[in-house]
């Protein structure tokens, strides 16, 4: 096939082509940066919470005029009762719940050497065992490690860490023993998590969000009102639904928060809820652009195949055949489509750059731009193949009357 004649046709009709290749040109950019987006949703939504989510569930209660103590007692004991039920704990917050305890830690007492900016469970006995953590190292908390909250946490206590926060606060070294302060709180590292993600599951983007820290705490006027409540997998939905009724009993004088009373899964779906939507919406975006360019190219091929009737004809009388005529659309359709991708790279940074700019985006990873390339060569291809088609099908008597 000879470049040069096509390269010559596609002179005579510049403005048609740089409007085709421009829509390519915007299809690509749009098409790598709303990949990376679905993709930087999707993993944002496919972490490991490190909790036995499907047994779990958290009960919270509102109560400003209630004996915190005897508050905990009543409902420990009461929803500890339900059938089905494994377990109930007192807890600060849970996976992918409200933050109770978020605060920026250092690694020395003076507050010289920041750590960044970490999640606090604070977590009275028995959370730990229903939540399913599982140790990397350490032992788990002993009955000796609950201490009294002072205003926000205990002022000296030994905590739980999450590998992540570990590697990050002391990479290449043992964490055990290791100490850190939060303002004048004073904490040792007795402990090492596999996993524990942070309320905010998905803040803080993947370095961050597991950066956890399990606090064990005796409940008491800093630590009521929110329930870690573990029940059997297939009868939680049940338990739930029992709850309300249950309350009712056990703590009238308590209001039931509904909205924040829900198992540990639906709290992730309805974090995530934003995410999927997104995601959603991005995906209709590159299927109406993809269809808009497809249509764009069949438009402009169909016109062409119109409008060179006669040269059809003369080729196909001097001997070409309809797989001439057939790689002659491809060619031409290809030549396009790759100087639109092209100037497409380029706006597909451009636009990168203005969302991470605005956005705190990342930056576009180069591996997004020739999987954005084999789509559009892909959809140039089939949406030229039926005008080409046709095209080839013309017999030559047909062509040269048709002048």
């Amino acid at each position: 096939m000879q470049i040069r004649p096509i390269l010559s046709a596609l002179r005579h009709h510049r403005l048609a082509t740089l409007l085709i290749a421009l829509e390519i040109a915007l299809a690509c950019a749009v098409l790598c940066n709303a990949c990376f987006l679905i993709a930087a949703r999707v993993s944002a939504m496919d972490i490991h919470s490190g909790v036995d989510g499907k047994a779990l569930a958290q009960i919270k209660l509102d109560c400003d005029d209630c004996n915190a103590s005897d508050l905990n007692a009543r409902v420990l004991s009461g929803l500890g009762k339900l059938p089905g039920v494994q377990s109930v704990s007192v807890i600060n917050a849970v996976p992918f719940g409200d933050h109770a305890g978020t605060a920026g830690i250092t690694l020395d007492a003076a507050g010289q050497h920041p750590g960044g900016v970490v999640d606090f469970y604070a977590a009275g006995p028995g959370a730990f065992q229903a939540l399913g953590l599982h140790l990397l190292a350490g032992p788990p908390p002993k009955q000796d490690d609950f201490q009294a909250i002072a205003n926000f946490l205990p002022a000296d206590a030994s905590v739980w860490v999450t590998r992540a926060l570990a590697d990050h606060l002391w990479p290449d070294a043992d964490p055990l023993g290791k100490e850190f302060w939060m303002d004048k709180f004073h904490f040792r590292v007795a402990g090492v998590l596999e996993h524990l993600a942070r309320p905010g599951g998905g803040e803080g983007g993947p370095l961050t969000r597991e950066w956890s820290v399990y606090v064990p705490t005796q409940p008491g006027a800093q630590l009521f009102g929110n329930y870690l409540l573990r029940a059997e997998p297939a009868r939680l939905q049940q338990v739930l639904r029992d709850v309300p009724a249950a309350l009712a009993k056990i703590a009238p004088d308590a209001v039931f928060d509904k909205t924040a009373s829900r198992s540990i899964g639906e709290l992730r779906d309805g974090y995530f809820q934003a995410d999927r939507a997104m995601a959603g919406i991005l995906v209709g975006v590159i299927a109406a652009l993809l269809l808009v360019t497809a249509l764009g190219i069949v438009g402009l091929a169909s016109f062409w195949v119109q409008q060179r009737r006669r040269q059809i004809g003369v080729r196909r009388a001097l001997g070409a055949t309809r797989g001439d005529i057939l790689r002659y659309f491809q060619t031409e359709n290809f030549l396009i489509v790759s100087g639109g991708i092209v100037l497409g790279m380029a706006l597909a940074f451009a636009l990168n750059l203005v969302l991470m700019q605005h956005y705190e985006l990342p930056r576009l990873p180069l591996y997004y731009l020739p999987i954005g390339a084999l789509a559009l060569w892909a959809l140039g291809q089939l949406a030229v193949l039926g005008p080409a088609l046709r095209a080839a099908a013309v017999p030559p008597v047909v062509a040269t009357r048709s002048v």
